[in-house]
């Protein structure tokens, strides 16, 4: 059985500092590059963190059913999961690690059940949010206020995961997941 590890959290909950620290430590695990039409961040590389694609090119891979999931994320702002880069990961003899939106989450979910594990990572308060994403210094104020609402509607889904651990304090929840990852591979 080919396994996924799904992980999602509103925007600056904590989830790309965990993900990234399970890829480091768990060489089983891969991380499956998502697609999106958003505009590459400064220190973005394309391939590596996502496949930048045009709104053409995006829309040219839904109707080929070239995605395992996708979803308008933000308005005009797509992102997907390519189940090309799910079979390169398997190809590989890894498990892909996948760091995506919660509606995407919940879609992946549906069409693979039991061979994946979806975790929530939970902040500890709105407010909390908001600090972690003034403090990166990427939001507008109008951006910021966006995903603050996107974080509000997508904490009610919490409960459709497998799994949901609250990141107050990093250290404890990295062991918390890196726990019900291994205990998912090794199972």
């Amino acid at each position: 059985m080919n396994k996924l590890i799904i992980i999602t959290a509103p925007s600056g909950a904590g989830k790309t500092t965990i993900v990234k620290r399970l890829l480091s430590e768990l060489p089983r695990l891969a991380f499956s590059i998502s697609a999106s039409t958003r505009t590459p961040r400064a220190n973005e590389v394309d391939g590596k963190d996502y496949y930048f694609l045009t709104a053409e090119d995006f829309h040219q891979k839904i109707e080929a059913h070239a995605f395992a999931e996708y979803e308008m994320v933000y308005a005009g702002k797509y992102y997907g999961t390519l189940k090309s880069e799910l079979k390169r990961i398997w190809d590989n003899q890894q498990v892909p690690m996948i760091d995506i939106d919660v509606k995407g989450a919940l879609s992946i979910k549906e069409k693979y059940h039991e061979s994946a594990l979806t975790i929530f990572i939970k902040p500890p308060s709105i407010e909390a949010l908001r600090e972690r994403l003034s403090d990166r210094g990427t939001e507008t104020q109008a951006s910021l206020e966006e995903r603050l609402g996107k974080a509000r509607y997508e904490l009610n889904f919490a409960d459709e995961f497998d799994q949901t651990v609250v990141n107050d304090e990093l250290e404890v929840a990295y062991a918390a997941v890196k726990k019900l990852v291994t205990d998912f591979l090794n199972s």
